[in-house]
């Protein structure tokens, strides 16, 4: 689909609410399987996020993320650590260089953790699991400074400077 260039065919008025709610016209759209149908057409162009087909490519709105990570599996620990997600449109995305977590700060200076599903399209990992993944967090020294972060698939996801950790 990433290779697939059709028209841009404009905006349609189709939204994913920050809570992860498809909407169409206004309304909800309440069958999963719908959802999850939309979501594999679902691609983040430069300007904008494109549901894609081989003969056009229009526009929709995406509020913060286009998933949330809904269920999280922890095996392991320290170095051999794997986290699993699965998102709210069923993939399942293990953490690793080719699915990072990155963090970001939200209104209120909390934190909010995302992680990549595919290509540029990310989850936004819901709350209480958002606590979960945090408190496997540990501090490590990297280039000379102090990261507080996370160990999953063989990386090391920094989440703050250890000062701002506290």
């Amino acid at each position: 689909m990433e290779r697939w260039n059709p028209a841009y065919c404009g905006e349609i008025d189709m939204r994913i609410a920050a809570d992860g709610t498809w909407h169409y016209m206004g309304t909800p759209i309440n069958r999963p399987a719908l959802v999850r149908l939309f979501s594999t057409v679902l691609r983040k162009d430069p300007e904008r996020y494109v549901l894609v087909t081989p003969v056009e490519r229009v526009g929709i709105t995406v509020e913060d993320a286009p998933f949330l990570a809904v269920e999280m599996a922890v095996e392991g620990s320290d170095a051999a650590r794997e986290i699993a997600f699965r998102t709210n449109v069923d993939d399942l995305v293990r953490v690793g260089p080719d699915h990072p977590l990155r963090f970001e700060q939200d209104r209120s200076g909390g934190v909010k953790p995302y992680v990549r599903v595919r290509a540029d399209l990310w989850a936004l990992v819901t709350r209480a699991l958002a606590l979960d993944l945090i408190a496997l967090g540990e501090e490590r020294a990297i280039d000379g400074d102090l990261q507080f972060g996370v160990e999953a698939g063989g990386a090391f996801f920094p989440i703050a400077p250890a000062s701002q950790a506290q």
